[in-house]
């Protein structure tokens, strides 16, 4: 890689005042205009049919977009076709202002008119490059010849506008800013302002973008401000974003470009453009929202959006996708899911306002993702309060915490084992499967229990391998009675270390579930559960799905 042949291509302001760097971030959201429907339309294989097109402008008013881009409508029949479906079926509603792109030639500024006949609220986008690279290799022009192509061009929009009689708003925009001297994009913008003489009832905007990306951010930003700073008209001037990726900091380059001095902002959801694509608007409106920032945009329901997106443009949203990834709430870590759902715990018992969740910018719920299925994901590096949270969320189940511990480790190793992720009801089957109501090789039957002299007296049927035995026991309580009728049979040293019970609604149907722990020897133990209708014979089966686990060496 001979980084020799490569040079800066961008021109630092001669002047500027940096002072908008003391800003934190943006106090306030911008003008957003979507060009999905034209820079994210002109960068699909196979541009979207007429309907699609409907589809997806609908959608972009769903989230509340007030300006939008719809395409080039002397460029294709599709595109002129749309605009006039818009107008003649009525599509825009009234607060609801579209954009239109097109070259300053007369032939097809006029049939641009003619597609917005009936049209209430539109802009007129008109563009020159202005860049070293494009006057020296496409345009081969001087920069008095390119200034007057600028020039002319706006006189001939101004002109055929006040002939059509049409209430038009204007903008203008020096293709591959980033690359022109700014001093000279500051005059060339400053003479088409000039020609247009915005007022406060007809602002005009003059658009900034980052065709190539070409410097860190603070540069674009600084470009930004001096063209903030000595715009002519600037308090009826709106001053424009429109950045591409192609160094990957479309979203750091229009938030620096916010704050310093632009007011609007032209971008695609998901980011997709030409080559690396447009700035992401969603993940700029959503930074604005997990800073306190009223973004004015409804990104409620992401996923919904996500699927149209993705079956009307062929494209996929990355699973990392900052806010619209399927995986990017999702904690695998033990340690993250550990903190994760601690916090959402405090949450909950606090009834705290603010949201300061670990590792979650902002809560999931917000953009329809949910907790138990976007956020905590089982696999084998996940850990106990991963695991016990989803079941508890899921199932309602409150194991106690060196239980909590042993299951982990199992689920992590199915999981490990069989190298996939493990879903809430694969985990639930594996916790009965392993714990729930063992009968192998002890199975506890037709029980009674009986007060006689302040103990309680028990007899049970046991089955063991099959071998039917008749137990008898007394204990201080009925549970206690019958457990040691069947320790002993054994003839077994057993101690319960840990007996713990919660109801659960299962169909509208409380039952009990016991938790219980059994040792027989220092360091030797093993856990079972038992889950009936009646509190005694749940506790019945905990103790023998215990015994059935330490008996068949199956606790880990």
């Amino acid at each position: 890689m001979n980084a020799s042949k490569y040079k800066k291509l961008y021109t630092m302001p001669p002047s500027v005042d940096m002072s908008w760097t003391a800003r934190e971030y943006p106090d306030h959201a911008p003008i957003w205009c979507s060009v999905d429907l034209r820079d994210g339309n002109q960068s699909l294989i196979v541009p979207m049919n007429l309907d699609e097109k409907i589809k997806f402008f609908h959608a972009l008013v769903d989230v509340g977009f007030k300006e939008i881009e719809v395409g080039f409508p002397s460029a294709s029949e599709t595109e002129y076709a749309f605009v006039r479906t818009l107008a003649e079926e009525n599509l825009i509603p009234d607060d609801v202002t579209i954009q239109v792109l097109t070259q300053a030639r007369e032939h097809i500024l006029k049939k641009t008119f003619d597609s917005l006949d009936g049209i209430k609220n539109a802009i007129i986008g008109i563009y020159t490059p202005t860049s070293q690279a494009q006057r020296t290799h496409v345009l081969r022009r001087s920069k008095e010849e390119v200034r007057q192509m600028a020039s002319d061009a706006a006189w001939m929009l101004k002109e055929l506008t006040e002939s059509a009689r049409a209430p038009y708003r204007f903008k203008f925009t020096p293709e591959s800013f980033t690359g022109t001297e700014p001093e000279y994009a500051l005059d060339v913008c400053n003479t088409v302002l000039d020609i247009w003489k915005p007022g406060p009832q007809r602002k005009i905007i003059i658009n900034l973008p980052g065709t190539m990306q070409l410097s860190m951010p603070h540069i674009y930003a600084a470009q930004v401000a001096y063209m903030s700073q000595n715009l002519n008209y600037r308090e009826n001037v709106i001053l424009s974003l429109h950045t591409h990726n192609d160094r990957g900091c479309g979203v750091a380059d229009t938030e620096m470009g916010l704050l310093a001095g632009a007011d609007r902002v032209e971008g695609t959801l998901f980011g997709n453009g030409e080559r690396t694509g447009n700035v992401d608007l969603i993940t700029v409106a959503m930074n604005m929202l997990m800073l306190g920032v009223d973004p004015h945009l409804d990104f409620s329901d992401l996923p919904r959006i996500c699927e149209l997106y993705e079956r009307i443009t062929d494209m996929s949203v990355p699973l990392r996708q900052p806010y619209s990834g399927s995986l990017v709430f999702a904690a695998f870590s033990g340690s993250h899911q550990d903190a994760i759902a601690k916090g959402l715990k405090d949450r909950e018992k606090n009834h705290t306002a603010q949201w300061d969740i670990p590792y979650l910018t902002i809560d999931p719920q917000d953009v329809g993702r949910k907790y138990d299925t976007d956020v905590i994901r089982i696999n084998s590096q996940s850990g106990k309060g991963g695991i016990s949270y989803m079941l508890e969320r899921a199932y309602g189940l409150l194991m106690p915490d060196m239980m909590r511990e042993e299951f982990g480790y199992f689920v992590k190793s199915v999981s490990d084992r069989l190298h996939k992720e493990l879903k809430a009801e694969e985990i639930y089957d594996l916790f009965v499967k392993e714990y729930v109501n063992l009968k192998t090789p002890f199975s506890a039957e037709d029980f009674s229990v009986a007060a006689h002299n302040g103990l309680w007296q028990a007899r049970l049927k046991l089955l063991v391998s099959g071998d039917e035995h008749i137990l008898t026991g007394q204990g201080n309580g009925p549970s206690d009675a019958m457990i040691q009728a069947v320790k002993e049979h054994c003839r077994r040293n057993i101690k319960q270390t840990v007996c713990e019970s919660h109801e659960l609604n299962e169909q509208s149907d409380p039952v009990t579930i016991v938790y219980m722990g059994i040792s027989e020897k220092e360091g030797t133990a093993a856990w079972g559960a038992g889950i009936d209708k009646e509190p005694m014979t749940a506790d019945l089966k905990a103790f023998i799905s215990a015994l059935n686990r330490l008996e068949t060496k199956t606790a880990i």
